[in-house]
């Protein structure tokens, strides 16, 4: 199992392909605030919620200095369908190796109808502008999770 990140902890650098193929490190937008959140699998209905919610609240949590990030096992051209699909303005990140995944704890044992089993563990955390964790949530919903973000940030 993937150690779990706590508020106060060092963010675990990285640096993923896009679904444009451009690099995105996170070392790079230090100085603001980043919510990086982990979802399954991109053109799955409650991914798609999120990701849409996410984009809906784009403007907003830019305008309160957050940038948002969306991690996947998917391929970066899987993504730039998610991302042409459904109208998403977010950044969408590629880890198919999973190792940012589980660096945050966010891939390990979870329970899926009843069974224990291997895979993506819903997740998100903000990120300050040093590069620590502000807020780590595990096995958050799909949907309602950006306006229950919202609220925990004091923005809603």
């Amino acid at each position: 199992m993937s150690q779990r990140l706590s508020p106060g902890d060092p963010a675990p650098d990285f640096t993923l392909p896009s679904d444009t193929e451009d690099e995105v490190t996170l070392s790079d937008l230090r100085g603001r605030k980043v919510i990086v959140y982990f979802y399954p699998a991109a053109m799955t209905p409650g991914c798609t919620k999120q990701a849409c919610d996410f984009t809906d609240s784009l403007d907003s949590l830019r305008g309160a200095g957050y940038e948002v990030l969306g991690v996947s096992k998917d391929k970066p051209a899987k993504l730039a369908k998610f991302r042409e699909r459904d109208a998403l303005t977010l950044t969408l990140l590629s880890d198919p190796g999973l190792e940012v995944h589980r660096a945050y704890g966010a891939y390990g044992e979870k329970k899926l109808y009843g069974k224990t089993v291997e895979g993506v563990i819903r997740s998100t955390f903000v990120i300050d502008e040093e590069g620590k964790v502000e807020l780590a949530q595990y096995n958050v919903k799909a949907t309602g999770h950006v306006a229950k973000l919202r609220k925990d940030l004091g923005l809603a």
